[in-house]
């Protein structure tokens, strides 16, 4: 049987994906297919659910099985191979829960991350400082400082994202508490701020600020991310946290509510260029 692990990485998803379509062309039943692995039939939906690592010889096996020309099943093979790596991030395995190693992958995935903050800054917009503050003042019990700085220094490398020749295009909305509520002081709200102006001339990022004044809007429920992916086997996924984990939805009527409350959002907070100037003149209060 293959071996479960924390989480799975995106290229695993979308070739157990891959997986079922080829299975369901060839017009078997997870029952046939498990009697080609002499597996449980448990086992055949775990590979195609990415709850378990892909292992090459079993995918061979199934794609013999399919029909699959022989060229293209030495490439699923080798993509196999490469999406059973793990990504950068499992580096930080001590400090990163399971639940968040998903949102990692998929974060490093997307071509398009749109992201609803009500509280804080969002974490690939964080600096140092504040990120630091952050981790500080949000630790349940006493802070380890060891582990406080792991997840600064995971933070910051989640940041590199926006720097790659292949970048996605990343859409922010925050609410204007973010910028109000004092984390790690005046020097550090500044800084941050700063940082915000700055990326506010990304070519890739938009933000926006949904101000006070706006009034209630639909997002207020709490933060969430959708992601969309290039690849046509993965669908857009909404990602939601809560105090202790997270849920990753990726049913088509949820992700639209949750795209259709962004661009709610978006048509009523401040326009990018509006923002520009809301975070100048906040930093003046600052």
């Amino acid at each position: 049987m293959s071996e479960p692990r924390s989480a799975p990485t995106v290229g695993q998803v979308v070739l157990g994906k891959r997986l079922q379509v080829l299975r369901e062309k060839a017009g078997l039943r997870r029952e046939d297919a498990a009697q080609i692995l002499r597996v449980a039939p448990a086992t055949i939906r775990r590979m195609e659910t990415a709850e378990v690592a892909l292992k090459v010889p079993y995918v061979q096996l199934l794609l013999k099985e399919y029909g699959v020309p022989q060229a293209e099943a030495e490439a699923f093979a080798e993509l196999a191979e490469e999406a059973n790596r793990p990504g950068w991030w499992q580096r930080f395995h001590d400090v990163l829960p399971n639940w968040f190693s998903m949102y990692v992958s998929l974060e490093q995935a997307a071509s398009m991350i749109r992201a609803y903050e009500p509280q804080f800054v969002p974490g690939l917009l964080q600096t140092e400082a504040y990120a630091r503050a952050i981790l500080h003042s949000g630790s349940v019990g006493p802070p380890d400082p060891e582990r406080v700085e792991r997840y600064v220094a995971l933070r910051m490398e989640r940041q590199s994202l926006l720097l790659r020749e292949d970048a996605p295009r990343y859409w922010a909305i925050m609410d204007e508490t973010v910028l109000r509520r004092p984390v790690g002081g005046p020097q550090v709200m500044r800084e941050q701020i700063d940082r915000l102006i700055e990326s506010c001339d990304h070519p890739l990022v938009t933000l926006q600020i949904a101000e006070f004044a706006a009034g209630h809007h639909p997002g207020t429920y709490g933060p969430f991310v959708l992601f969309r992916f290039a690849m046509p086997e993965l669908p857009d996924m909404v990602y939601s946290e809560y105090l202790t984990g997270a849920v990753y939805l990726d049913a088509r009527n949820e992700v639209t509510a949750h795209l259709e409350v962004l661009d709610h959002m978006a048509a009523q907070a401040a326009t990018a260029s509006r923002t520009k100037e809301i975070l100048k003149d906040l930093r003046k209060e600052w």
